[in-house]
């Protein structure tokens, strides 16, 4: 994947950069255990000074997105992974074919390590009661300025998986977990990392979920021509400030972007009249559809509207199944 950076945008380069390779860690263009470009490469592609692009890297580890390996490289890391393991390379990229075999080495581990048969015995039915307890529930928080995120990820949950979804914002989710220690956290990278450090007080898991890679759309936008003016909308505010910053990156100042929520009634007027293609997302879809019905006299021309299909990748969500002990 290419990161492009537009220097003349009020954008900082380096927000620019920072969210294109959230996006495309998210998007899974980059997936876990995959190593980032160096500093050197990506300075040569973007044209920024390796200075900047070492801030970035620090503030995506900070942030909990990589994971930085001395003398190996920066990786995406791995957020299913309950217990932080530093492994080699050789491991990141063996793939165990044999279960039985992955079984015997994980018991042969911990009777090296010094535990009885019967400890390590209780060492596995410890963790899977546990999971079993985490898949009690999933709990789907954000902060309450984007609950928006939890909502559409909660929506295309909920008929996937066999166990209660709630949202919560990440500003009450502590006071849910003094009541119940039950339940999965779920959440998109963005957050994941202060509500891993919150799942971990209270004995329960913090999974992070990919987002769809967006194909589609973004074809679509690839497409169009110099000076077409393009609306987004979606509950979400945190989408809408990706897809300006994306879209930036794609296109430049060729076209013309705007953004609404659903619920703002006249920036979504106004976003209607304007626009010559909509992109919305599900929970949008019938608002748009109905101010498009109630105001086409005020129309010069009717825009092509077009609704993503998913918000979530499918093998996410398939992840997570597995995750909470869903039966497929």
């Amino acid at each position: 994947m290419r990161f492009n950076i537009h220097q003349e945008s009020e954008i900082p380069a380096s927000s620019q950069l920072y969210n294109q390779i959230c996006f495309a860690i998210a998007a899974r263009h980059y997936p876990p255990g995959h190593r980032l470009p160096s500093t050197r490469q990506l300075a040569m592609q973007t044209g920024l000074h390796r200075n900047t692009i070492s801030k970035v890297y620090r503030q995506l580890e900070t942030d909990g997105v990589v994971e930085a390996i001395a003398g190996s490289g920066i990786y995406v890391r791995d957020q299913q992974k309950q217990r932080e393991i530093r492994a080699s390379i050789n491991t990141r990229k063996k793939i165990i074919k044999d279960i039985d075999q992955e079984v015997r080495q994980c018991v042969d581990t911990l009777l090296n390590s010094g535990c009885t048969l019967q400890q390590t015995r209780d060492l596995f039915i410890q963790e899977i009661n546990w999971r079993l307890r985490c898949g009690a529930r999933v709990l789907v928080s954000t902060p309450r300025e984007d609950i928006g995120a939890s909502m559409l990820i909660a929506e295309e949950l909920s008929p996937n998986i066999d166990v209660p979804v709630e949202v919560v914002p990440m500003e009450e989710l502590e006071n849910i977990l003094e009541n119940s220690n039950k339940g999965t956290v779920v959440t998109s990278r963005y957050f994941l990392q202060p509500l891993e450090e919150l799942a971990k007080r209270h004995g329960v898991r913090a999974i992070a979920v990919d987002l769809s890679d967006f194909k589609k759309e973004l074809a679509m936008l690839k497409e169009l021509r110099s000076g077409s003016c393009v609306g987004i909308v979606s509950i979400s505010p945190g989408i809408l400030r990706a897809a300006q910053v994306i879209l930036h990156s794609m296109r430049g100042n060729e076209l013309l972007l705007m953004t609404a929520n659903p619920d703002v009634g006249s920036r979504l007027i106004a976003l209607l009249r304007a626009a010559s293609h909509v992109l919305c997302d599900k929970p949008s879809l019938p608002l748009v559809e109905h101010t498009l019905r109630q105001n086409r006299s005020q129309l010069i021309r009717m825009p092509q509207v077009h609704c993503a299909e998913n918000y979530l990748s499918e093998s996410t969500i398939e992840q997570l199944r597995k995750e909470i002990g869903v039966m497929t």
